[in-house]
């Protein structure tokens, strides 16, 4: 069958429509947060797999330590989001949006199922694959998970002696 510019044009206003579809079906559903940053549903899990991934070998190995590390690092990582100017807020919930959709998801990470299910070897080969990536954008988003993930680790005083930071200097009398 050969492609003529006619064919060309009906595929390109189909793709165009499909993608404006999407689109507003995915406002829909997700509205704009009001206020800033909105850590939930699939978004908060799409987290707590990249905070394992990102943190492996510095989590406790105990299963119900490690959940709590895990669980008071993603806590962290959304108050460090807060703190962010409203514009940057708004990006990082773009990208949590779309992680958080399934076909985006699939595209960008390979990960057929939900984040729940997500192993952090998965996890782990995805990361991996946006810190090297060709597209600048993926290797932006690579870089942000990544400080946020261990900016909010290491912003508890409980992690500074694994990396040997004394904390702040004190003031001199």
């Amino acid at each position: 069958m050969e492609t003529t510019r006619r064919t060309f044009l009906k595929a390109g206003l189909l793709s165009a429509a499909l993608l404006a579809a999407g689109g507003g079906w995915y406002r829909t559903t997700h509205p704009a947060p009001p206020r800033g940053f909105v850590l939930d549903g699939e978004a908060r899990a799409a987290l707590d797999a990249i905070v394992p991934a990102i943190l492996a070998g510095a989590l406790p190995d105990a299963p119900q330590d490690r959940t709590r590390a895990i669980a008071a690092s993603t806590d962290r990582v959304h108050q460090t989001i807060l703190g962010l100017p409203l514009a940057a807020q708004q990006e990082v919930q773009d990208l949590f949006g779309l992680l958080a959709l399934a076909p985006a998801r699939r595209l960008l990470t390979g990960i057929p199922h939900g984040w729940a299910d997500a192993t952090e070897v998965e996890v782990g080969a995805f990361l991996q694959d946006w810190r090297v990536h060709r597209l600048a954008l993926l290797r932006t988003a690579y870089a942000a998970l990544h400080d946020l993930v261990l900016g909010g680790w290491y912003s508890d005083p409980a992690h500074w002696d694994a990396i040997g930071y004394p904390g702040p200097l004190k003031e001199l009398a």
